[in-house]
């Protein structure tokens, strides 16, 4: 397993790190802009239950997204313990090296394409 990681190169890890966590602190700024502004609903704003039922969705809404960016956090911060722990790149399915192509494309992905297409077709045949 070990021996797969070490086909990145140092360099190829750091840019990796450098994305995950430039994508990390993008994902704080924005969640820390929702608290700051967004997030602040004065009823007194509102002069009717149309618009006051307006903003409680769009703040529902922005909840929902800010729960999927936790999520998504979450993966990243997983991506650069595996960076640490050197396990980045390497598929936790089936073992096997992530081609760089997914890599570039996903860095925060833990599944080569081949496991992520069975993870999905069994989810389709489930859902």
């Amino acid at each position: 397993m070990a021996e797969a990681a070490l086909k990145l190169k140092k360099k190829d890890l750091k840019k990796f790190r450098e994305v995950l966590e430039e994508k990390r602190d993008e994902l704080l700024r924005s969640a820390k802009r929702t608290l700051n502004e967004d997030m602040t609903m004065d009823t007194d704003d509102l002069p009717d239950e149309m618009d006051q039922a307006s903003s409680e969705y769009l703040q529902s809404f922005m909840f929902r997204l800010r729960g999927r960016e936790k999520t998504f956090l979450k993966k990243i911060d997983h991506a650069l313990a595996k960076i640490d722990g050197g396990t980045f790149g390497v598929c936790e399915d089936c073992d096997e090296p992530i081609s760089m192509k997914r890599l570039e494309a996903r860095p925060e992905t833990t599944l080569c394409i081949r496991c992520k297409e069975d993870q999905e077709r069994t989810e389709k045949s489930f859902g």
